[in-house]
């Protein structure tokens, strides 16, 4: 049996697989001092410049399904937020599109994790969501982050655990 918590941290591993991810938090961060918390996500570039580049997760759901008499699974659902600072000149929307993929496929390339969680034992056909593998994107677009313009993207990611 895997615990929330080795699957949080197996999580936060394969994206810091991902080359230039920028920052990685196993947490939402946040602090009321815009300057500090801009700080947690800076990032730096290989001609020593800093930008803000960085990821945080947290687990947004979990439903659990028991699969015989004495094992059950527990399915949680990740949300993966991720923000880059806008750069039109430098073409970071391509960039953060690039990363988006790279995280996907970081996950597809391994989708358990290192071993920490189990393949998707059962279709969801009495869920109301979609029977779905790997990483999906949600939501890409324009978001102000720390005072600054900002690629943001909503990813989600499922992972199942037996019980």
């Amino acid at each position: 049996m895997t615990s929330l918590a080795a699957i949080r941290t197996a999580i936060v591993q394969t994206l810091g697989t991902v080359p230039a991810i920028g920052r990685v938090h196993d947490r939402e961060r946040y602090l009321a001092d815009e300057a500090a918390l801009r700080a947690l996500f800076l990032h730096e570039l290989p001609d020593h410049a800093l930008q803000l580049r960085g990821w945080w997760l947290r687990r947004a759901q979990t439903s659990e399904h028991a699969l015989n008499a004495v094992r059950g699974v527990a399915i949680d659902t990740w949300t993966l937020r991720g923000y880059l600072a806008f750069d039109d000149a430098a073409g970071s929307e391509l960039v953060f599109d690039a990363l988006i993929e790279a995280i996907r496929d970081a996950v597809r390339a391994d989708p358990t994790l290192g071993g920490a969680c189990a393949l998707s034992p059962l279709k969801d056909e009495d869920e109301d969501t979609e029977d779905t593998d790997g990483v999906q994107v949600a939501e890409v677009g324009l978001v102000d982050f720390c005072g600054l313009k900002c690629h943001g993207a909503t990813l989600r990611l499922r992972t199942w655990r037996y019980l």
